[in-house]
């Protein structure tokens, strides 16, 4: 009988666990493990990851693992699940198209949290990272409609991060703590019982979303020591009549997805990295508004703006188009075409816009207000058909004096076709890590990371995180 989806990806992770894997990819992975480091450490003082770290505490547990934040060890499902709060909280992190989900905020802080528990080298965290990553992918794939142009996830109104990331977490935990191909098949059976999330929060509000990738994190963990154990999954739990797939997808999923050219071709190439701390679908616009500030445009002369985008993301970013024009928050604002259109044109930090920007007094500021009431969002054809493997955009301005400018985006700042230079990922990283630690500090931990495929060790990162929340404490 052949193996099913689900042992084929058991297989993978065991057989790269066993023989490792490419430089190419190894220094990928510590590249976006450095991401999610900055991402966390500039999340520690927002309020979603507070309140995660206060719930751990109380459950209290044998310290195995460090959250980030913290001078003291966490159990690993504890420290996962704030570490993978702080990395999707401001939502920042990497996303992966056209899939549309975050794999690496729900991933590495599950593999970082066994790591350490563990004490595996370098190189084994980062084997583990890249084959989670592309079970996370993978996973998401099969749900996209390739003729609908979206993900069926996303349709439903559920977050495919937090489900698929739970199975993608659950195999990186079980490789760091040397399952089996069968038992990495269990944890995967196990783990896909446990992913969830809906995305009700983006529309209308809440902050629940941002524990998604943390609580995806901690489910994954858990998946993996149940495994080891002795729990078993169904080996069918991906493709069968009540699996994973059918439960979140109906009909409407493609199973070779989860195993076309596995091992060979890599879907961790098609992951983009985020220039700007605000919802993917924003970025183009901001791009635009990038371009036409840069040409000498002044926003005081702009009487009207139209953001053309896909049709599938104006609920997201355009709709109710009231709120999306003054968001209530700093966090709604992130999620807001309008908005986001207008930081970009007044100067925002960081890459273009930044931290800053997404302020409850940034969105709240009358200049921003007043360019935002001028901004109409409208689905695009050309966009909608380049949508999701790009999140495109046109922005259109009309001047006081009647002259019309339009800067068209196709391909996504940050992605396979535009990526971020060395020196901007190297500047990302420092502005994120500057909320919280100071510039000695941020370049001992890229050190650290960008040696992990040689002479460094997860456990060396988090002794580090620990030794500097140990500090500020004193201080």
């Amino acid at each position: 009988m052949s193996p099913t989806p689900a042992e084929r990806l058991g297989e993978l992770a065991a057989r790269v666990a066993q023989d490792g894997l490419s430089a190419r990819l190894r220094a990928d992975v510590a590249g976006r493990v450095l991401d999610v480091l900055g991402n966390s450490l500039a999340a520690l003082s927002e309020r979603p990851a507070e309140v995660v770290a206060a719930v751990v505490r109380e459950w209290g547990g044998t310290a195995e693992s460090t959250a980030i934040g913290s001078a003291d060890r966490l159990p690993a499902p504890s420290a996962a699940l704030v570490n993978g709060t702080l990395a999707h909280s401001l939502d920042f992190d990497d996303t992966h198209l056209p899939s549309v989900l975050h794999p690496s905020a729900a991933v590495v802080p599950a593999a970082l949290a066994v790591a350490e528990a563990a004490g595996v080298s370098g190189p084994s965290f980062l084997d583990a990272v890249a084959v989670g990553v592309e079970v996370t992918c993978r996973l998401g794939m099969a749900g996209y409609d390739e003729q609908r142009a979206n993900s069926v996830f996303f349709d439903r109104g559920q977050h495919a991060t937090a489900i698929c990331g739970t199975v993608g977490a659950a195999v990186a935990a079980g490789m760091l703590r040397g399952l089996s191909a069968a038992e990495l098949t269990s944890a995967i059976g196990i783990a896909s019982s446990m992913g969830s999330g809906v995305i009700e929060a983006n529309r209308t509000g809440g902050t629940v979303k941002r524990v998604h990738c943390g609580w995806a994190a901690h489910a994954g963990v858990t998946a993996a020591a149940l495994a080891r154990h002795g729990l078993t999954g169904p080996p069918t739990v991906l493709e069968g009549r009540f699996g994973l797939l059918h439960a979140f997808c109906g009909d409407r999923f493609d199973i070779d997805a989860v195993t076309s050219d596995l091992g060979e071709r890599w879907e961790c190439d098609r992951i983009f990295v985020k220039p700007y701390p605000c919802n993917h679908f924003t970025h183009a616009g901001v791009d635009a508004a990038l371009r036409i500030r840069a040409a000498g445009v002044d926003p005081s002369d702009i009487t009207r703006i139209t953001l053309g985008v896909p049709e599938p993301v104006l609920r997201t970013i355009a709709e109710p188009i009231e709120e999306k024009r003054r968001p209530r928050s700093g966090y709604h604002g992130a999620f807001s075409g309008p908005y986001t259109v207008a930081a970009a044109l007044l100067g925002g930090g960081g890459l273009g816009v930044f931290h800053e920007d997404f302020a409850d007094d940034a969105v709240a500021d009358p200049a921003r207000l007043a360019l935002a009431a001028r901004v109409e969002v409208v689905a695009d054809p050309e966009c909608t058909a380049i949508f999701p493997r790009q999140f495109p955009a046109v922005l259109t301005v009309r001047l006081a004096g009647g002259e019309v400018r339009e800067e068209p985006v196709s391909h996504n700042r940050g992605g396979p076709e535009n990526p971020l230079s060395p020196q901007e990922l190297a500047t990302k990283f420092r502005l994120n890590a500057s909320r919280a630690v100071d510039d000695a500090a941020a370049r001992d931990l890229t050190g650290l990371v960008t040696r992990l495929s040689t002479d460094s060790a997860p456990a060396m990162v988090t002794d580090l995180l620990r030794s500097l929340a140990r500090r500020k404490r004193r201080d």
